[in-house]
């Protein structure tokens, strides 16, 4: 009983901490996201308007770095590569539409962000039943090979018109490294607390695109993002901690379950010992009146 009250204190422990790591984590993220946002600001002020190009280098980051891993570590493939590769276009095209120029219509930008919760959801799923690892890999191959067909289709004129300087390249690099650190980040939060914590964690990416216009351009905002703010992080909480609480009744729940068969298989062998000493006693009484009889001796 000690030991048990023990373990369930350490369980309680690193759940709380796992909620933290999630809130932090989510946060980072999202001010990653952010920087993300006006990398493409810079880009866009410049006339250069080629998302796939953008997303290209981060791609191949992730195929380069994951992939050496995954061959280190020379194990077998936990999920089907044609999984993968449907991710792949998933994410692709979620960049695509959810980074384009807002010109090209509202419908798009409703298309990507719907992608985008595909990619989530279905990250979460190989996180969870696969591996972080050989997600991230496989994600990046065919993410980068994708890319580069889309880039020679879509935006080859797009990228021979771009005038290369210093102010051009930065924001490409910044954007993919960015990119690279929220694409890391993600499985971890997925692995976590799931993909709704994910989404409502980058709720919070407008918030901070305002704090840094206050200290960077000297922006003046007004008093209602910080009331936003605010109620975003406590919704957070809330469900953090909510979803904490369920995790503890289904645990609960499963401890009662396990007891109640221990309880009924303890029952059962019980019962079967009982079954087989009356059992015996029956065969006994029964053969002593047969030896009796044979022996012309009848009991009363």
């Amino acid at each position: 009983m000690i030991q048990i009250m023990v373990n369930t204190k350490i369980i309680e422990f690193l759940k709380n901490k796992n909620t933290i790591v999630a809130l932090v984590l989510g946060q980072l993220l999202s001010l990653v996201l952010t920087s993300t946002g006006f990398s493409s600001l810079e880009l866009v002020k410049r006339g250069i308007n080629a998302p796939t190009s953008q997303s290209f280098l981060n791609y191949v980051l992730l195929a380069l770095i994951y992939g050496v891993i995954m061959l280190y570590r020379r194990q077998a493939l936990k999920a089907k590569w044609y999984y993968y590769l449907a991710l792949g276009l998933v994410d692709v095209e979620a960049n695509f539409l959810g980074g384009s120029n807002p010109l090209k219509g509202d419908l798009l930008v409703i298309a990507g962000a719907t992608l985008y919760g595909v990619s989530n959801v279905s990250e979460e799923y190989f996180v969870k039943s696969a591996d972080r690892v050989e997600l991230m890999a496989f994600l990046g191959t065919f993410g980068a090979i994708i890319s580069a067909i889309q880039i020679s289709i879509l935006e080859r004129d797009e990228l021979k018109s771009i005038q290369w300087s210093a102010g051009a390249t930065f924001p490409f690099v910044g954007f993919s490294l960015a990119m690279f650190l929220f694409y890391s980040g993600v499985p971890v939060l997925l692995k976590i607390s799931g993909a709704t914590m994910l989404n409502l964690s980058l709720l919070t990416s407008d918030m901070w695109a305002v704090f840094i216009r206050m200290f960077a351009y000297k922006e003046k905002v007004d008093w209602m993002y910080y009331v936003a703010f605010a109620a975003v992080a406590v919704g957070l909480v809330v469900y953090s901690w909510g979803d904490k609480t369920d995790q503890n009744n289904a645990e609960v729940a499963d401890q009662e379950i396990e007891h109640s068969k221990h309880f009924d298989e303890e029952a059962g062998f019980r019962q079967q010992d009982d079954r087989d000493i009356v059992g015996s006693s029956k065969s006994g009484s029964f053969s002593k009146h047969a030896i009796a009889s044979s022996s012309g001796v009848v009991e009363k």
